[in-house]
């Protein structure tokens, strides 16, 4: 196995770990943990592109209007979703929130079949329809949508969509989106600690250090995972992200013991089903596109 394969292990590993880390920190308010995440993200990454002398070179590349309006409406999908990930963690809603990291890839299917005017093969409008028959079970059975879910795969999905018509790679990219959020975020947490109510300096020791690790936690799985994406197939990439949602998913049940009811298990396993179909289709349309090479004489 080659490096981008450790690396592309290590992102989704640290990503699948998340729910721990914020649990850690459940006593602080999930809008404060995300003032945090973007101001110490920002300055982190700030700090590296100075530090490897590529303030110019950043500079040109991202500051013109038209990459301003891109990566701002990222910008503000990416923070959405963090908060609601966050909050969801902190609540109790883990088992949820991991469907929603589980309905993404095919929501995101039908995004581009939407917006980008892509098509898909027949089979493939089979594991789209079971996401959505697993998801309209599972809200008959919670007596409501599962919002959390179905949030963090719309943000998510609508992230990577704007993402595709993005000029920026990934260190600028979120250099810049936590660039834009980062003023906001910053007069936030100076309100809230002028008004007595702030977590920072007013936790213990360790959790003041985590809300600074929040931005270390951010960047080092991205960029992880932004070399294994240049080192790796994408079909490897496409099957190791279930790692997260996965690990996530056992973590709610098996570590927080969140409820998890055998009709949940059902509307769980519907939408399973839909992956495993959808990445068997996309593996043997893969393999079966590949030119056949003649043996030589």
């Amino acid at each position: 196995m080659n490096k981008g394969f450790w690396y592309a292990i290590g992102a989704y590993l640290t990503w699948g770990m998340f729910p721990v880390y914020w649990k850690w920190l459940e006593q602080v308010p999930a809008i404060q943990l995300i003032g945090h995440r973007i101001g110490w993200s920002f300055v982190m990454l700030l700090g590296l592109i100075l530090v490897t002398h590529q303030w110019k070179k950043f500079r040109t590349a991202a500051l013109t209007g038209r990459v301003l309006r891109i990566y701002f409406v990222s910008a503000l999908l990416i923070g959405a979703n963090w908060l609601i990930y966050v909050w969801s963690v902190n609540a109790g809603y883990i088992v949820e929130a991991s469907l929603g990291y589980f309905i993404n890839p095919l929501f995101s299917v039908l995004l581009g079949v939407v917006f980008l005017r892509e098509r898909l093969r027949p089979l493939q409008w089979l594991p789209v329809g079971l996401a959505a028959a697993g998801v309209l079970y599972l809200t008959f059975v919670y007596g409501s949508l599962p919002w959390i879910a179905l949030s963090l795969a719309f943000t998510f999905g609508l992230y990577g969509l704007v993402k595709k018509t993005a000029p920026l790679g990934s260190l600028y990219g979120l250099t810049l989106e936590t660039g834009l959020l980062f003023l906001p975020a910053l007069a936030y947490l100076l309100y809230v600690n002028a008004t007595g109510s702030g977590a920072f300096l007013h936790s213990s020791p360790s959790a003041n250090w985590l809300m600074v690790g929040a931005g270390l936690v951010t960047i080092v799985p991205l960029l992880m995972f932004s070399s294994a994406a240049r080192q790796i197939p994408l079909s490897l990439v496409g099957i190791l992200q279930y790692i997260t949602p996965s690990m996530q998913f056992l973590l709610g049940v098996l570590v927080y013991r969140e409820a998890f009811s055998s009709h949940q298990l059902l509307g769980f396993g519907i939408v399973w089903l839909g992956l495993i179909i959808f990445w068997a289709e996309g593996f043997f349309a893969h393999r079966a596109a590949q030119p056949i090479i003649a043996p030589a004489d």
